[in-house]
């Protein structure tokens, strides 16, 4: 059975031909109900950008609205047949079924709507772009950063610069892995730009008067007299986590007042507390926080693929 899918948002028909369809043909109305379902998506996307308009004036009214609705629906029925955003061909290849296309190169809007999830920005790095008269050259984007989502993660991506971070202070490194995890909760809370970019903050070191680079604002708990009280505070901006690291050791190492705590970095529990006392953190329990992540299961089972056989991390 080959029904045509519905010519129109009011074809009840045609829809109801479609659903019987897929119960007898499954793989034969995967394509339709893609269709289909990229022509909803379109509707909600044109309704947002109606909504985001200013009023038409004294002419607008409920029955033009309604109107303007219904031509809506139609034209995004009308442009997901004809090909659409590419939505329903990448919802038919994720759920199996087989799009006919040819291979051409990706380039451009027109290949963006025929292989959406095959489009990747390197096609415009180094390309010039004009709008309105001006001119810009698309940079290179970044390398995408290392997926931490799980403490063996967190500590096998991060386990490098916190080893060459651990030396110069005079600590062991699962020692300050063990301190950006408790601010970080194991790199899943790192605070990110308002683009979305992350921080790799790893510490929350803040964005003091001394502080040149990019910065965002957030809101933090501070213990004021042993009370948490809630503020809105700038914190750094790093390229990366090894920058992180890098800028931990400058900003401990660049102020008097940590002076006592790097000459008791041999032990870590004389290390964080002298921290604590010197006002890194402002919580009365950072110390022992950290200590308690330190020396915790979830620590003890990620450093375990780096542990020697002398079961000593490498």
């Amino acid at each position: 059975m080959n029904a045509l899918p519905a010519s129109v948002y009011t074809d009840f028909q045609g829809l109801a031909a479609l659903k019987h369809q897929a119960r007898q043909d499954q793989a034969g109305s995967l394509a339709q109900v893609a269709r289909q379902f990229e022509s909803l998506f379109m509707q909600m996307m044109l309704k947002q950008m109606r909504q985001a308009n200013l009023s038409e004036g004294l002419l607008e009214s409920s029955n033009t609205r309604f109107y303007r609705d219904m031509y809506d629906q139609q034209l995004a029925l009308h442009l997901s047949e004809s090909g659409g955003l590419g939505i329903g061909a990448m919802l038919q290849r994720q759920l199996g079924g087989q799009v006919d296309e040819t291979s051409k190169p990706i380039s451009g809007l027109d290949s963006y709507r025929d292989h959406p999830a095959a489009v990747t920005p390197s096609g415009l790095h180094g390309k010039k772009l004009k709008s309105g008269g001006a001119e810009a050259t698309v940079a290179s984007a970044p390398a995408p950063a290392a997926s931490i989502d799980t403490p063996e993660a967190f500590v096998r991506n991060l386990w490098s610069s916190a080893e060459q971070a651990a030396a110069a202070v005079g600590v062991e490194p699962e020692a300050l892995l063990a301190q950006a995890a408790l601010e970080t909760g194991w790199g899943q809370h790192l605070i990110h730009t308002a683009d979305g970019r992350s921080s790799h903050n790893l510490f929350n070191i803040k964005a003091d008067a001394r502080w040149q680079g990019e910065r965002v604002f957030r809101e933090t708990l501070e213990y004021i007299d042993g009370v948490a009280v809630k503020r809105r505070e700038a914190f750094r901006v790093y390229d990366s986590y090894q920058q992180s690291f890098q800028d931990y050791l400058a900003f401990l190492s660049g102020s008097p007042r940590y002076a006592e705590a790097m000459q008791q970095s041999g032990d870590s529990a004389a290390y964080f507390s002298a921290l604590q006392q010197a006002g890194y953190a402002t919580d009365p329990h950072y110390a022992k926080k950290v200590l308690r992540v330190m020396g915790g299961e979830e620590m003890r089972q990620a450093l375990v693929p780096i542990q020697g056989q002398d079961n000593r991390p490498i």
